[in-house]
């Protein structure tokens, strides 16, 4: 076994541990996709098992601890073996979205700069078709038939034909992983995480949200998945695409909910909204599931309500507030956001909760630009809109090969800790709760001063005739023209839209941070992120929004 030492860690002990105490547990269920040995169920013995032998594989293959090694590998067993394994061999998992499209991931492929490459059939062309994206790359493992091309390990060999690797001791402040960022309102980050980093989410995931060992968790998004057999959970893979949440068949979800007995659920607010669409059309309650916790973006308080009715008394939907680069940083439950309704509804924003334990959390002026160092005087007093900056133990210190964007989300705090600037913006109320008001990146500025994106929408959102909203600006910072795109409920007929523009025009004159807004176009469809199918891509839709002004 590792050493007591706390400087001496590795996120795979976990698993160990959760091997000793029940052996026979099942760790995974995925029974829609077996895996490359034909099961579609592990228990926790054989996860630790076969992951000792992967990891013994990969090292016999010529790949050496400290190497980057790509994942593309469907979340399933194969998953969890895989970078259980690589956590073992003390190698680095580079994960990236694949919905995030095609030159978006070939271009953070790249930039991780791996060594070895663990991934489907599908993957591995890519390989050969973009070459130029995988020039460090020198160990190839394929899950499947060896397609008539040589270089490549086959995954199954690795798993079964390799005696298993003892356990590594590693530092605890180790690389353990590079996670990119989605990439949803910028260039995607490879955000630099440790082993530390991980157990402190692992210890923050069990202190505050009740997770006991023996849980039956739903998990519907990967990262998220990873954290179950750390937690002594089971971990049900629904049958669903993890990179479409917005269209999950919601029978499917209940069906493996019910069947697999999940007390726990993860989803995006996507993800629920198709679940309580159908809920409430079947008039369905969530029986034994008393955590469902979403993340991706904050709930509308009318979604929490849905969600809420679908929940038996004692179950709780919660969201926490964090970001790739550090989660969970506050968390508030369905109750708490249908509480602090009204003011969302009246443009102050989204409450996200307060710090959880071992998090400190401060409103700095907003500012383009880097910033070495605050103090105590330049934090924003309650009620100021400012950029939320945060520092914790959950929180990493880097995104690799970025200097320029290291230095320009980290700050040195008062107390000598580094702190990150989360690039969202927000207030603390004298309650010490946190608002989101939306990314600084899609603040509006206008001559009059900044619009902000999370504050605005809401007044627009309370329409019945609109589904949703999205600002944008369009022209150089600092003398935007603000302009409202919405996106109206469906059956709205073309000859409709001038009279729910008018509408809509006296609902911002009625509101002090609406009152400049004279611009309203409509689209029917909005572009989503690609990883919760949650946020809105403003971006685009100022392109769009520009093009159609100088058509008017």
């Amino acid at each position: 076994m590792m050493a007591e030492s706390p400087d001496i860690f590795n996120i795979a002990q976990t698993l160990t541990t959760a091997a000793q105490d029940d052996p026979n547990r099942l760790a995974v269920v995925a029974r829609h996709l077996p895996d490359s040995l034909g099961r579609t169920v592990i228990t926790y013995s054989r996860l630790a098992e076969d992951s000792s032998k992967l990891a013994g594989g990969l090292l016999a293959s010529g790949l050496e601890p400290g190497d980057r090694v790509v994942v593309m590998v469907p979340m399933g067993l194969d998953f969890f073996i895989t970078v259980f394994a690589l956590f073992k061999a003390r190698l680095t998992p580079v994960m990236v979205d694949p919905g995030m499209g095609l030159k978006r991931m070939l271009l953070c492929l790249s930039e991780g700069q791996p060594r070895g490459f663990v991934g489907v059939p599908l993957a591995h062309l890519a390989c050969l078709f973009w070459p130029k994206y995988f020039v460090t790359v020198k160990k190839r493992v394929i899950l499947g038939r060896i397609p008539p091309f040589c270089g490549l390990k086959n995954f199954k060999k690795l798993l079964t034909e390799y005696p298993s690797l003892p356990e590594q001791k590693t530092d605890a402040q180790d690389t353990a992983a590079i996670l990119f960022t989605s990439g949803a309102t910028g260039p995607a980050k490879g955000a630099v995480y440790t082993h530390a980093m991980f157990r402190a989410q692992v210890e923050s995931l069990k202190a505050n949200f009740g997770f006991k060992f023996g849980g039956v968790d739903m998990a519907t998004f990967p990262l998220f998945a990873l954290f179950a057999p750390a937690l002594g959970l089971t971990s049900v893979i629904p049958n669903m695409n993890p990179i479409k949440p917005a269209k999950a068949d919601p029978r499917k979800l209940i069906q493996s909910l019910e069947n697999e007995k999940c007390d726990s659920l993860f989803g995006s607010p996507a993800l629920l909204t198709r679940l309580a669409e159908h809920g409430q059309a079947e008039k369905l309650v969530l029986k034994g599931v008393r955590l469902v916790i979403t993340a991706g973006a904050p709930v509308r308080p009318a979604l929490a309500e849905k969600i809420g009715a679908l929940l038996e008394p004692e179950a709780r939907l919660v969201t926490p507030y964090g970001a790739t680069e550090g989660m969970p940083l506050t968390t508030v439950d369905h109750l708490e956001i249908e509480g602090a309704r009204g003011m969302t509804e009246q443009g102050f924003g989204m409450c996200v909760g307060r710090p959880l334990p071992g998090i400190k959390l401060t409103i700095l002026p907003i500012a383009d630009q880097p910033m070495e160092s605050f103090k105590e005087t330049q934090t924003l007093p309650v009620g100021e809109i400012g950029e939320i900056t945060a520092s914790g133990p959950v929180i990493c210190q880097s995104y690799f090969q970025k200097p320029k964007e290291t230095a320009m989300t980290l700050v040195k705090g008062p107390d000598g800790a580094i702190w990150r600037r989360m690039g969202d913006l927000g207030w603390q109320d004298a309650q010490g709760r946190l608002w989101f008001c939306g990314r600084k990146t899609q603040r509006v500025v206008t001559r009059q001063g900044s619009l902000f994106t999370v504050c605005c929408e809401a007044i627009f959102n309370n329409h019945p005739k609109v589904e949703r909203s999205a600002l944008v600006g369009v022209g150089p910072s600092g003398d935007q023209k603000p302009v409202m795109i919405i996106e109206p409920q469906k059956g709205l007929k073309r000859r409709q839209w001038p009279e729910l523009v008018e509408e809509l025009k006296k609902l911002g004159l009625a509101n002090p941070r609406t009152r400049g807004l004279e611009f309203f176009l409509r689209r029917d469809s909005f572009p989503m992120d690609i990883r919760h199918n949650a946020k809105i891509g403003r971006e685009k839709l100022a392109v769009w929004a520009a093009k159609r002004l100088e058509i008017a």
